[in-house]
């Protein structure tokens, strides 16, 4: 089997060096990571032409090219373990078993959407699959997900919060409070910081004067590691290093993961702030889908059960559309429905 090629996200950070090469993955779980990345993928290009046409309002955050990243931790995970992130999450919804109807009809503010219609994007829950938001407000999610993880010690299960966060959400001071409380309480959260460059369209080397982002929980003694966010099985290996440590009462842990997003910050950023070349050239050699694929391909795999795996994601995604555009918008009186007082 020849040598897979090293991601370039992973060279330009230092951390081919610094890692070296990622545990193997079995055929079942390269297939399975394959497949549960192709939905993110199709979904989001779904999205992203749902919103050309007019169908999805307000703002879209597209995962497209992080992928790997929030696959990879939810192979760590097991069942009572949280999830709770920011705005870019429909990528986090699907990755919990959340349906890709409920999730597209939400985008399109539909009656059979996740929240009734009247969140749109940013603003999906789901109890039965511990996903707790999607959250507009930057940083907001992560004193959130600092709670949960307090929940569950005060609880007494064994059980982990993931709270995801950016690259521009980390110098957010909510943060580092929630730094402090969880270090002092030991709660089991796992800080997850998408390093995807760019924030909302600042460059890491413009914004932020320590861009090592696992270090950021030094003053707090909260132990921290980078890991290659374009290659699932160095994301997995790396969540099950944390969440193991959370797990076992040691309290939180930070993950940096070096990863890229293909597109502008939302549907109506065109990113002018980076080059064209730049974004093609982490497509070519360093996409998380492809590395996959051409993995399975050098393990004799087909490329026709590789295409059936990408046709039956499709007819998923292309039936979320078709749900999502037809469903019945919500009636007038779903106004004072959820309301509290």
């Amino acid at each position: 089997m020849a040598a897979p090629k090293k991601s370039v996200v992973a060279k330009e950070s230092g951390l081919e060096k610094a890692n070296g090469s990622p545990p193997e993955f079995t055929k079942a779980q390269e297939l399975a990571a394959l497949r549960d990345m192709l939905l993110i993928r199709r979904f989001e290009e779904k999205a992203g032409q749902l919103y050309g046409m007019g169908a999805i309002g307000g703002f879209c955050h597209l995962y497209i090219g992080q992928e790997a990243v929030v696959v990879g931790m939810q192979m760590a995970l097991k069942p009572g373990d949280q999830v709770i992130t920011g705005y870019r999450d429909h990528g986090h919804m699907l990755a919990t078993g959340m349906s890709a109807n409920g999730v597209m009809a939400e985008l399109t503010g539909r009656r059979g959407g996740y929240s009734k219609g009247k969140g749109g994007s940013m603003h999906m829950f789901s109890m039965e699959k511990n996903f707790y938001g999607g959250h507009g407000i930057v940083g907001a999610q992560v004193s959130l997900g600092t709670g949960l993880a307090f929940a569950n010690r005060y609880r007494g299960n064994d059980n982990v919060a993931l709270a995801y966060f950016g690259d521009g959400a980390a110098n957010q001071g909510q943060v580092y409070e929630s730094f402090n409380m969880a270090e002092l309480w030991k709660l089991p959260v796992v800080y997850v910081i998408e390093n995807n460059r760019y924030a909302m369209g600042t460059s890491v080397s413009r914004a932020s004067a320590q861009s090592d982002f696992s270090k950021r929980g030094a003053s707090f003694n909260i132990p921290g590691k980078q890991a290659d966010g374009m290659d699932v099985r160095a994301v997995k290996a790396a969540a099950d290093e944390a969440v193991a440590w959370c797990r076992a009462g040691n309290g939180p842990f930070i993950l940096e993961m070096q990863t890229y997003r293909y597109r502008g910050h939302s549907m109506s950023d065109p990113a002018k702030y980076r080059t064209r070349d730049e974004v093609e050239k982490v497509r070519h050699e360093s996409d998380p889908i492809e590395q996959v694929r051409n993995r399975l391909l050098a393990a004799k795999v087909s490329e026709d059960e590789l295409k059936k795996i990408d046709a039956e994601v499709r007819e998923i995604v292309n039936a979320s559309a078709d749900f999502a555009q037809h469903d019945p918008e919500p009636d007038p009186s779903e106004l004072w429905t959820d309301v509290y007082r």
